[in-house]
């Protein structure tokens, strides 16, 4: 059995996930709000087993830093892994421009 990572939440990645929660909770109901944070939790407790299970990140500044991505339902989830901690960086829409994001948190 492989060794489990420590999992390490950014506050901005947090406030994302609280938001993606609102979101839904307003849109359809608590009953989606808590599938879809169910779907981003699972992921990212795969993570904490199968921490080189997401893909590098397409872009290749972001790429090239180490960061990689995992889907959780529409939601990419942008992490690294430092050490033996997963840090989650950001939870975005993937069909958004989510590297202009990165690139303005980090660059």
């Amino acid at each position: 059995m492989s060794r489990i990572l420590d999992l390490e939440i950014l506050p901005p990645a947090q406030g994302e996930l609280e938001e993606i929660a609102q979101v839904h909770m307003a849109l359809s109901g608590p009953s989606s709000a808590r599938k879809i944070t169910d779907q981003i939790f699972d992921a990212l407790e795969q993570l904490t087993r199968f921490p080189l299970s997401g893909p590098p990140i397409r872009d290749e500044q972001l790429r090239s830093a180490g960061y990689r991505t995992i889907l959780a339902g529409k939601y990419l989830i942008v992490y690294r892994v430092l050490r033996d901690t997963v840090v989650v960086y950001h939870i975005a829409d993937g069909r958004t421009d989510y590297p202009k994001l990165f690139r303005t948190s980090f660059f």
